[in-house]
């Protein structure tokens, strides 16, 4: 054999090994895709299921007085503060589920400037579970540029009153978005503030299941709104399972692509398909509306299935998946919307309901009907109220799980005619 055949069947070999690798890769990959479209989760390591999130108990009724042990920015525009939470007489705090919030009764001062008024909002914590404390961050919220509309009232609140030592009143944790017990590779997408509980779940995976396959895709304008943003490459850093891509719409000249941020724009599925490989992921999002009312349509395109997609929005807002949802258990359908009256029987009035009024508590507003209400978003239950008789449908899931009997008016409308205890 000469020295040329020798290294023609030696090349031939190698070709055929990779032939044959890329043969194997090519059906894994194929095999992984159709388990994708199918909605199918991949397979995984039994040992691993230990560190699963687990059913966590009730906290404690109503409301209860917890002490502000630390403040701490975290953004160099100094507008998003963590709040340290302690219980006051130090007893052990129940867990949560990472992705929970906490809902807060606050006194703040009224908008004439003549004494306070009593107000209630949700906040997402913003760690993993912690025995001792609590935490939640928060973004002071501006008045929206060119409008009359003032600043957020809540959070101008807790930057600027609540301080080291200030005695707050908290609901225990509680809300319908959170890491699902499960070992399948998660993308976290955050938008802004939105990164709160988006940490709640990294911070949880680090601690617990730092095996699991983490994709964690943050978006802000620029390195002054990118909180957290040290403990994020830190956490990248320290763990080889976990993927960090900050997303920058309009860097500052100082802010340099592969230093301070990996991709220059907003975050979207274009990216998701440059960056992920094919896998069944989960996808968590939290942001503002717009960047949700683009993503979770543009996923449900893709061919997510949409058991992989979890979202919470800011607010009230409703997104709408494209797909359409399952019928009610119970089969029937609302009424011609000018067929139904809604009743108010405290306050006395019988009104034909308008579909304009987009829930029960807008159209108890614009009728002159107080109504008692917080976040206004279906989290904090202040608006739940009897039903007397007839039957509402909800828009969206709500966080905060009313009592038999009752609804939530922020985020129901009349599904019969219906009688309130209002």
């Amino acid at each position: 054999m000469t020295s040329l055949s020798l290294l023609l069947w030696i090349v031939l070999g190698i070709a055929l090994q990779v032939g044959l690798f890329l043969g194997i890769s090519f059906w894994q990959h194929w095999q992984s895709y159709a388990r994708l479209k199918q909605g199918q989760p991949e397979s995984v390591a039994p040992e691993l299921t230990a560190s699963q999130p687990t059913e966590v108990p009730p906290g404690w009724p109503g409301f209860r007085s917890f002490r502000v042990a630390r403040r701490v920015v975290e953004d160099t525009a100094a507008q998003i503060c963590s709040f340290y939470l302690e219980p006051e007489g130090g007893q052990k705090l129940p867990s949560f589920q990472p992705g929970q919030f906490l809902t807060f009764r606050l006194n703040v001062p009224k908008a004439d400037g003549n004494g306070t008024e009593q107000i209630i909002r949700c906040y997402s914590l913003s760690d993993a579970p912690q025995p001792e404390h609590y935490r939640v961050s928060i973004k002071r919220a501006p008045a929206p540029p060119g409008s009359n509309l003032p600043s957020g009232r809540s959070s101008n609140h807790f930057h600027d009153h609540v301080q080291v030592g200030t005695t707050l009143q908290v609901r225990a944790p509680s809300g319908h978005f959170y890491l699902e017990p499960s070992n399948a590779p998660i993308v976290l997408i955050a938008g802004g503030i939105g990164i709160t509980p988006m940490l709640s779940m990294l911070n949880w995976c680090l601690a617990h299941q730092p095996e699991r396959e983490l994709w964690f895709f943050y978006g802000v304008r620029n390195s002054s709104e990118a909180a957290f943003a040290q403990h994020l490459q830190s956490a990248a850093a320290a763990h080889p399972n976990v993927h960090l891509r900050l997303c920058f719409s309009d860097p500052l000249p100082e802010d340099h692509q592969g230093r301070d941020f990996h991709h220059c724009g907003r975050v979207n599925v274009n990216l998701f398909r440059m960056e992920l490989p094919l896998k069944p992921y989960h996808y968590y999002l939290c942001g503002p509306t717009p960047m949700m009312e683009t993503l979770v349509p543009a996923l449900d395109d893709w061919g997510v299935p949409d058991s992989h997609i979890h979202f919470e929005a800011f607010g009230p807002a409703s997104i709408k998946r494209r797909k359409p949802e399952a019928a009610p258990i119970d089969g029937e359908t609302a009424a011609p919307v000018g067929e139904i009256t809604v009743t108010f029987a405290k306050s006395g009035k019988q009104l034909s309901w308008s579909p304009q009024s987009n829930s029960l508590l807008e159209f108890a507003d614009a009728h002159g009907i107080a109504i008692d209400a917080g976040c206004r978003a279906g989290g904090c239950g202040t608006c739940q109220t009897t039903i007397r008789s007839g039957e509402v449908a909800y828009r969206q899931s709500p966080d905060y799980d009313p009592e038999p009997g009752t609804c939530l008016m922020c985020v129901c409308t009349p599904k019969t005619h219906v009688t309130l205890e209002a």
